[in-house]
Order: C-alpha cells, then structure tokens, then sequence
C-alpha cells in the first residue's frame, strides 16, 4: 500500500516539475521572441479588419451598380436611350465583374431591337473572348454574335467559331448545328445541310421549337427527318 503511495507521489511530483520546466520553456520564448508574437497577432488582427472593410466595401459596389443597371431599364422605358448608352458604359467600364457582363448583354440586346446586327454582334464577340466571363456566357455570346451576322458575315470565320460548340457535351450543340446548317446551304453544301437539320430533328433533346424548324428547313431540302 505504501509502495502506491510512494508510486503516486512520485507521479505528482513528475507532473509539477514538467509543468514547471513547460512554463520556464514559455517564460524563455516569450523574452525571446515575445514581440514577434504581438506582431503577428497585431497583423492578423489587421488582416481580419481590412478583409471585413473590404467585403463592406465591396457590397457597397455591388448594391450601387444593381441601382445604376436598373436606372437602365427605366431609361429605356422612357425613351432615352442615350441616356442608358451611357450609363451600361460607365458600368461596363468600372462596374463589379458581374455588372460590366450585364451591361454588355443588355447593350447588345439593345443594339439588336434597334437593327444594329453588326453592333450587337461586336459587343457579343467582346463577351465571347473575355476569358474571365464565365464559359456559358461566353458560349452564349457566341452563338448570338454567329446568327446575328450569318447572313453578311465571313461564313468561314462563323463556321469556325461555333464548331466547338456543336460537339455532343455542348449545352449549345442544337442551335450550333443549326448555325452550321444555314452556313452549309449559304456554300450551296444541301446534303451536308440536311444532314445537319436531320440531326436536330431527330433530337429528343432538342428544344421544340428547334426541333419544328430544323424539320421544316429538312423538308425544304427534299428529305424528311426520321422521327
């Protein structure tokens, strides 16, 4: 019995010399190296401090811009067009990334209604080749930018650009090989034509009103699609 007495005391005594020696250990670091300590956690503190000041400042951004790009749509209601023109520039300019995106499509949208296809189809093509839209967008801008100048663009360059996007694992693959088609019979390639509107005809996946067309334009060629 007394030997687990002698046992524990030993233990207990163990104990408080490694926490004596432990706290002599952080006494000596501390006076060594205490004033890296406080500068370290003086620049995480300012660290945490500038991220919040910069996510408030950067909220502030975003809400002024979410008002200006719909001062927009009010412009246009109105009539002064102009007036939104240069608003959707400012905002394309110096805007956050999503709203300089927005302002773009929304000028090419505008730039379409008023008939100006060359236009609208420079301001789709700007969004295609920034690399720092997001890819759909970017895909979409270039699917737009080929039917908007189908009829008077380089039919070669336009083929070229939504190649690419008439693969299988394209979300744009239809209105792609729809693109391709009209090219082909614009080159009076018809068999090449049909193939393609075949393709998208025979398409379950294919949007409906898509579908309608391709078999029309199909039909028009002198074949039929097969479903």
């Amino acid at each position: 019995m007394t030997d687990k007495h002698e046992d524990a005391a030993t233990d207990l005594l163990i104990k408080e010399v490694d926490e004596d020696l432990r706290q002599e250990e952080l006494n000596r670091l501390w006076k060594k190296h205490g004033g890296l300590f406080a500068a370290a956690a003086l620049a995480l503190v300012l660290a945490v401090a500038g991220w919040q000041g910069w996510q408030g400042w950067e909220a502030k951004q975003r809400q002024a811009a979410s008002a200006r790009y719909s001062e927009t749509a009010a412009l246009i209601e109105q009539g002064k067009k102009d007036e939104a023109v240069e608003v959707l520039n400012k905002l394309s300019a110096e805007g956050p990334k999503g709203y300089r995106l927005l302002a773009d499509l929304r000028k090419a949208d505008m730039a379409q209604q008023a008939g100006d296809f060359t236009g609208a189809a420079a301001l789709y093509g700007k969004i295609a080749a920034d690399t720092s839209v997001d890819k759909v967008y970017r895909d979409m801008s270039t699917i737009r930018a080929a039917y908007l100048v189908l009829d008077s663009g380089d039919v070669a360059a336009i083929e070229k650009s939504v190649e690419p996007l008439a693969a299988e694992a394209s979300s744009w693959r239809h209105s792609a090989r729809e693109i391709l088609a009209l090219a082909a019979l614009k080159r009076g390639e018809t068999p090449r034509a049909a193939e393609l509107f075949a393709k998208i005809a025979e398409d379950a996946a294919a949007p409906q009103g898509l579908r309608t067309r391709a078999a029309e334009m199909l039909a028009a060629t002198g074949q039929r699609a097969r479903s």
